[in-house]
């Protein structure tokens, strides 16, 4: 077994050293230390000190092949506590190691650690890692990078070498403090300073010519870029001047390949892409920026990186990628509507056809009384009229030793009252109910859930992330869904498989899974503002009929609050 520490970007070199000169005992098993620890930063002429893994920013790559263990002891040296989420890793019977703090497991307190300790089965492909509790993401994330079983090889052309592509943000100030601040007066956090690649905002911004991101890369060869949308609360555009590139992979599972010149990726969504060097010698920018087609507020700079073909001086400057404006609808409606499973005899869409329950579930913003606050009032989110209230001790925990008190299992199924939910926007009667309430299902059950998008202050997208499964997004639309109509619509032959969906602005989406993972499962929006406005809630799946199909019994070093 190795300890890594740092393994950098994934290239070619890495499957000849780092995997064929293994024995299989010692590729089955990966073992890394997490050390949370601060870090001073210098971005965008502002230098801070910022939470990071191991001192990288981002954090390390966990490397691991589809069937191996991955042991990761993380050590949290500052002074948050901290908890890490292994973002689209299913974590079957295992939620002990899922990470969303409060939900399967109280965070690791200062001094302490805790060792993630899971089996990667039945997946392939690239994910991500963070933290996940307060928004010490913003700086607490890095890449997860599993390979294909020995002999299985992708289901497109072999690249010839691969790089790490990870969006984010970038706060000025220290993030903590201004989230605190705007909580106290009831109003939104600060937008984001800079957007990121790979911790870096590119020449476009000031005194950033030395935090650029650049790829060296040869003409006339195919590369695989992984793209990890980990920025807090923006969807956004993906493109690389003078190339096409083609879609192979999303949310850790293959696609029907198909070409684009942008992609889109909501937060916590991934995207492999291959990408020919088939231009003129040159210098190509990479760049991301957002899309928003709602009247919100957004952090609309772009971030820069550079494609460099070998022996191009770095004197040149490079050309700009033209990419969709930020209100773009139509092309973000059409390339989400691209995206199909691979569906293959190796691959297969086991897309539920019977559905035993049906769950309506809408997206609401809402605006509670706070005594505390300047305002007094405060910005609430719901799913269903109810804002989730964070529980003290682990929900996960509750469940699995019967502890009561600490939750309900009353979660509404359909929303309190049916109205025009995509109409003129309400800006009356914004209270919402509160609660620690959970929806009970019975192992095995197959549901299919739609998320409908409100007025309720105003429609905006959602990307809603569902935690311990993948699901098949059957269906999205714009407007109210129809219950009598839409369906007739919906693909249930090769509709994209994945964790993270986007929720059209005033649309709505249909997903269906089979819930056969017993445990706790978190699911909640993945714009960090939204998710701690209490737009949030979890399944409690019960345990199968035998011990091989129940949640396992925690770990030794489990933290306690």
């Amino acid at each position: 077994m190795k300890l890594i520490r740092n393994p950098g970007f994934l290239f070619l070199f890495f499957y000849l050293l780092g995997f064929l000169g293994q024995s299989p005992v010692d590729a089955a098993v990966k073992k890394y230390q997490f050390d949370v620890q601060v870090k001073n930063v210098s971005r965008i002429c502002n230098a801070k000190p910022i939470v990071t893994v191991n001192g990288m920013f981002p954090g390390p790559t966990v490397y691991a092949r589809e069937g191996d263990r991955v042991i990761i002891n993380v050590t949290n040296h500052v002074q948050y506590n901290m908890s890490i989420h292994w973002h689209g890793l299913k974590q079957y019977r295992n939620g002990w190691a899922d990470g969303p703090a409060y939900i399967t497991q109280c965070p690791i307190q200062t001094g302490q650690s805790y060792v993630y300790d899971f089996n990667v089965t039945g997946q392939r492909g690239t994910l991500w890692w963070h933290a996940h509790i307060l928004w010490l993401r913003a700086t607490v994330y890095g890449a997860i990078v599993i390979l294909p079983q020995p002999g299985k090889p992708y289901p497109f052309p072999q690249p010839y070498q691969e790089t790490n592509i990870i969006l984010g943000e970038w706060w000025n100030k220290d993030i903590e403090t201004a989230v605190n601040q705007a909580n106290q007066l009831g109003a939104p956090p600060p937008m984001s300073d800079a957007h990121t690649i790979n911790g870096k905002p590119g020449p476009l911004f000031p005194c950033s010519e030395k935090h650029t991101f650049v790829v060296e890369v040869e003409a006339g060869k195919t590369y695989l870029l992984r793209i990890i949308n980990a920025a807090l609360n923006d969807e956004l555009f993906f493109g690389i001047a003078g190339h096409n590139m083609t879609v192979v992979e999303i949310d850790a599972v293959y696609t029907k390949p198909f070409t684009t010149k942008a992609i889109l990726l909501g937060p916590g969504q991934t995207t492999n892409v291959l990408v020919k060097t088939d231009r003129s010698p040159n210098r190509y920018f990479m760049a991301a920026s957002p899309f928003m087609d709602a009247p919100v507020s957004v952090d609309n700079k772009t971030v820069t990186a550079i494609l460099q073909y070998k022996g191009v001086p770095n004197t040149v400057i490079p050309i700009l990628p033209k990419l969709p404006l930020p209100n773009d609808t139509s092309f973000a409606l059409d390339y989400n509507g691209k995206l199909k499973s691979l569906n293959t005899p190796n691959f297969p869409a086991l897309v539920p056809l019977k559905v035993d329950r049906r769950l309506f579930y809408t997206i609401g913003l809402g605006i509670n009384a706070c005594p505390t606050c300047v305002n007094g009032t405060n910005l609430a989110a719901s799913i269903n009229n109810v804002t989730f209230i964070m529980p003290k001790i682990a929900l996960l925990k509750a469940h699995y030793s019967n502890i009561s008190g600490v939750f309900r299992t009353d979660f509404p199924d359909r929303p309190p009252k049916a109205f025009n939910y995509t109409g003129v926007p309400l800006t009356a009667n914004l209270g919402t109910s509160t609660g620690t309430r959970l929806s009970r299902v019975k192992f095995n059950t197959t549901i299919e859930l739609v998320l409908q998008d409100t007025n309720l202050l105003t429609v905006e997208s959602h990307p809603f992330h569902l935690h311990g499964y993948n699901f098949f997004v059957v269906g999205t639309g714009v407007g109210n869904f129809d219950p009598k109509k839409d369906p007739a619509k919906f693909n249930l032959i090769d509709p994209p498989e994945r964790n993270t969906v986007g929720v059209p602005t005033g649309g709505w989406a249909a997903i269906r899974f089979r819930a056969d993972n017993p445990g706790v499962w978190f699911m909640h929006c993945h714009l960090e503002v939204h998710t701690m406005w209490g737009l949030k809630m979890a399944f409690v799946v019960e345990n199968g009929k035998t011990p091989e199909l129940s949640v396992l019994p925690p770990p030794k070093d489990y933290p306690s609050c």
